[in-house]
């Protein structure tokens, strides 16, 4: 393990947006770190050691000698500047390009708040004799026009590009995980997204991605909450 890295740790869940997001770039960064696999079922996130590292108790925390980062783009965006001459660059150089990453990074947590804020939790949360179906349709819409709206934003790229531009960026770390669950849930995008459908199959071809793919996805299968968002 080089010595920039040795000191790097990840306490990371499987299955978490953000932890993936942290965990693709690192891997894309070629950087070396102890892992620490964490069961948020187990509440073992909450431990008052991990309430010392992140007060907040929640997942990533990325600690690179005595420096703490406990956000997922952070993360990202440290390992990109921290390790500029390994791997993947992350960023471009271009102002105009950096400002279209960013662009579509920060849009991610679009999907996220409508998928899983939205919709799921409310699902998660509320007894089924009691869900408003008026209401989780409306959610549900919501969520397949916030998912038409990456469809197109892939379309007017060239073939083979990326979320937001020709090279896997912070941006594509950012949302593929979003998309990947998305998958996992059941969401039919072969019925209305051909461009998504082509932009998924690619990236799940990354080494970065088969090195981090959650653990107890490969096991469970998918449960389909959001087959019918379309």
């Amino acid at each position: 393990m080089a010595g920039k890295e040795s000191s790097a740790e990840l306490y990371w869940g499987s299955g978490s947006f953000p932890c993936w997001r942290a965990m693709l770039c690192l891997a894309e960064k070629n950087v070396k770190y102890k892992s620490h696999l964490l069961s948020m079922d187990k509440k073992e996130h909450k431990s008052e050691d991990l309430l010392k590292l992140n007060p907040r108790g929640q997942l990533p925390i990325f600690k690179h000698g005595q420096l703490i980062i406990n956000e997922s783009v952070g993360i990202c965006q440290y390992a990109e500047s921290a390790f500029k001459g390994q791997g993947t660059q992350l960023m471009p150089e271009e102002p105009s390009q950096q400002a279209a990453v960013w662009q579509r990074t920060l849009e991610a947590e679009n999907v996220r708040q409508r998928a899983v804020l939205d919709t799921l939790m409310y699902m998660w949360t509320t007894k089924p004799e009691e869900i408003d179906q008026d209401l989780l349709k409306k959610k549900k819409q919501a969520l397949g026009q916030e998912v038409q709206l990456w469809e197109r934003y892939l379309a007017k790229q060239k073939p083979g590009s990326h979320i937001a531009g020709p090279d896997f960026t912070i941006a594509d770390a950012t949302f593929w995980p979003s998309l990947a669950f998305l998958v996992q849930m059941g969401v039919p995008l072969q019925s209305c997204c051909p461009h998504l459908v082509k932009y998924y199959e690619m990236v799940k071809q990354r080494p970065s991605v088969e090195e981090t793919w959650p653990p107890h996805w490969k096991t469970t299968p998918s449960p389909g909450l959001l087959k019918d968002v379309f």
